[in-house]
């Protein structure tokens, strides 16, 4: 359905867990957090009833998230159920890739389309540095794995850190350059640990790589489930992809909604805002009441963020791994 604004939302991103096997110093505290319950979290048919809903209004495309949705058991069980439901054209699943290489078959045979992994440096070292954990060897085999399945699209996420990974952009987006993988720079967000952290621009990534590869040719079309941009170097195999969500802003384009692992409908990252559809299905509500609050929470979508503001009661204060990446 469309929300008040006349856009289009037809993407969900759902959060299956606020675990992770990373402390990635932009996301989690080093010493770990404090983590939800089992018995606060969504079950699968819990998720399931409410993807039932969505795709009854309109939603057609899930991005299963966490956390580090690999944690969680039988995920691959959930994708199957999920392309089971009637209008869902696409289950996805962004990932660190460190438990890749051991899920990716059953993932691929369950009907995933695409999978995201997280990779912010090719140097061990500087890897570990940031996500707190020497893992690259596991990540980058995870990524072989993926690749070796037929159809499965592919994409490596990178968050560009103003002082710390400036020297790995070249060397990722050589990925895109060797291999039919999409290489993306997704802009730091302003929330929770994130905003001790200074991201670099669109901008300034492309610059960096303008310098290594030469123009860049813009491109039309979607290539994704959300508003990124797309851009084409000579000779490359895969796309670079940017996600600027700060210097770009694209809410005029945003197509998704996004829902906690605790069942927290939001229409908006930044707003606190939303609908509790875990109390829902757990006080016993119909599916068409299931509808009525996600077409609540579409509909008085925000306009846009508005990360420039400094704080505000409206605003989120959950740390992202609470959110859902």
């Amino acid at each position: 359905m469309k929300d008040q604004y006349g856009r289009q939302i037809n993407y969900m991103r759902v959060s299956v867990t606020d675990r992770c096997n990373l402390r990635c110093i932009y996301c989690m505290p080093e010493e770990g957090i404090k983590q939800v319950s089992h018995q606060d979290i969504l079950t699968y048919d819990e998720i399931v009833q409410i993807v039932n809903a969505a795709a009854a209004v309109g939603i057609t495309r899930i991005k299963l998230t966490g956390g580090e949705p690999l944690v969680r058991k039988n995920l691959a069980g959930l994708v199957e159920a999920l392309r089971a439901v009637p209008g869902i054209e696409e289950v996805t699943v962004t990932t660190n890739g460190i438990l890749l290489k051991e899920q990716i078959g059953k993932l691929a045979k369950a009907g995933i389309s695409a999978v995201n992994i997280s990779v912010d440096s090719l140097d061990p070292d500087m890897y570990a540095s940031i996500a707190r954990k020497d893992a690259l060897a596991a990540v980058l085999e995870g990524m072989e794995a993926a690749v070796s399945c037929p159809g499965l699209k592919v994409k490596i996420n990178c968050v560009p850190l103003k002082g710390l990974n400036e020297e790995e952009w070249v060397r990722l987006a050589q990925i895109a350059r060797e291999r039919p993988i999409d290489v993306r720079f997704i802009e730091m967000m302003p929330m929770g640990l994130g905003r001790d952290f200074q991201g670099s621009s669109q901008k300034e990534v492309l610059e960096r790589l303008r310098e290594t590869f030469g123009p860049e040719q813009y491109l039309d079309g979607n290539f994704g489930n959300g508003p990124a941009t797309y851009v084409h170097f000579n000779g490359f195999a895969g796309k670079i992809g940017f996600i600027s969500a700060l210097s770009h802003k694209f809410c005029s384009e945003c197509n998704r909604i996004r829902m906690t692992a605790e069942g927290f409908l939001k229409p908006c990252l930044q707003y606190a805002s939303g609908e509790d559809l875990r109390e829902m299905i757990r006080n016993g509500a119909s599916e068409e009441e299931l509808i009525r609050a996600i077409n609540r929470t579409i509909y008085y979508k925000p306009a846009c963020h508005h990360f420039e503001v400094d704080d505000s009661a409206e605003f989120e204060h959950k740390k992202m791994f609470r959110i859902g990446g």
